[in-house]
């Protein structure tokens, strides 16, 4: 490819705060849950970079195609990949994506297409580079690109929404509630800070649950390595959902000699916890099982197939609450993220 922007190019970062910024000077942006993705079109070729740079394109033959279908002949442009079903994001069936079988690429291309969430251009048809231009100027490059080349029907490609105003964000989350996984704030001057934090800033959409204590794996050196924490079902079978580990040595270690007389052979009798995972990676799978009748309260950020994620937090015992009332409903939300471009 002969672009103005190089293949390697590190897509602009957000660095992490705990409220969103309302003074002047940013343009807010939805977080989509799916994959970071750069996308690099140079006459018949077409390249989709990973945040990672790994290349996306053959797992996803049909944002290929679309792409190769713009009478846009060479832009680079970047965004974020994501399965819709409905009004909702699957993030399950965007990780059923990558696959190594060429057949099954296809068919799942078939069967859960992807759409491509567009935020920002860093090269259009002319090949004239936008990485020094301030953002405020490439979103109304954007915006002309989209409607030359794209319609907002469009199933595959998709201008994802920007705005100035923060009440407009206040409004999304009214509208979409706990689906929507955060906001982008950029700051409307900068430059493209390809690799850099410095000219974004994102706020995650932090949510809370109060689950049942159903066992815990032990330190050989802090006591408590994390608790495992459950959520009954509808059939009223407890299933494990994650884990926790947000507490001090001395708290661990006090926990350790706390929870002894619960001791149980069983806990979990609906999804139980397994072995190593990605975040022990490879540490001993042996937990000790508990009696359900510790209620703590947790927060959380994202759920995949019934199960949290990531980490959580602990936030408060819940000596209050009856385990059983603790269930799956909790982490469920009914996703309406797709409503915001309604």
């Amino acid at each position: 490819m002969t672009l103005p922007v190089p293949l390697d190019l590190s897509p602009m970062e957000a660095r992490l705060v705990d409220a969103i910024p309302r003074d002047a000077g940013w343009q807010y942006e939805p977080k989509w849950d799916g994959f970071r993705c750069l996308a690099f079109r140079d006459g018949e070729e077409i390249a989709l970079q990973s945040k990672s740079g790994t290349p996306l394109a053959r797992y996803f033959p049909e944002i290929v195609e679309r792409l190769r279908a713009l009478e846009a002949s060479r832009f680079v442009i970047d965004g974020e990949l994501v399965v819709p079903r409905g009004d909702t994001l699957s993030f399950d069936d965007l990780l059923q994506r990558i696959h190594p079988a060429a057949s099954r690429v296809a068919r799942l291309a078939r069967e859960t297409p992807a759409t491509y969430l567009i935020f920002d251009l860093l090269a259009d048809g002319n090949a004239t580079p936008y990485l020094d231009r301030p953002l405020e100027q490439r979103r109304t490059l954007l915006e002309g690109f989209a409607e030359r080349f794209f319609g907002g029907d469009d199933a595959r490609l998709r201008l994802s929404p920007a705005t100035r105003e923060s009440a407009t964000v206040d409004d999304w989350f009214a509208r979409v509630g706990g689906a929507l996984d955060g906001v982008i704030a950029k700051r409307v001057g900068a430059p493209y800070r390809a690799g850099e934090r410095d000219a974004a800033v994102k706020i995650k959409a932090i949510r809370s649950a109060d689950c049942v204590l159903g066992g815990y794996r032990a330190s050989v050196r802090d006591g408590i390595g994390s608790l495992l924490l459950g959520l009954y079902d509808g059939g009223g079978r407890l299933d494990y959902v994650g884990f926790t580990s947000g507490f001090s040595v001395a708290e661990k270690r006090a926990l350790l000699e706390q929870l002894r007389p619960l001791h149980a052979e069983v806990s979990f009798d609906g999804r139980a916890p397994g072995g190593p995972s990605r975040w022990n990676r490879g540490a001993s799978s042996v937990w000790q099982a508990l009696e359900p009748k510790l209620v703590l309260e947790v927060a959380f950020d994202q759920v995949t197939s019934d199960r949290f994620r990531h980490g959580t937090r602990p936030l408060r015992w819940r000596p209050d609450k009856a385990p059983r009332l603790c269930t799956l409903d909790q982490i469920r939300s009914t996703d309406r993220t797709l409503r915001l471009f309604a």
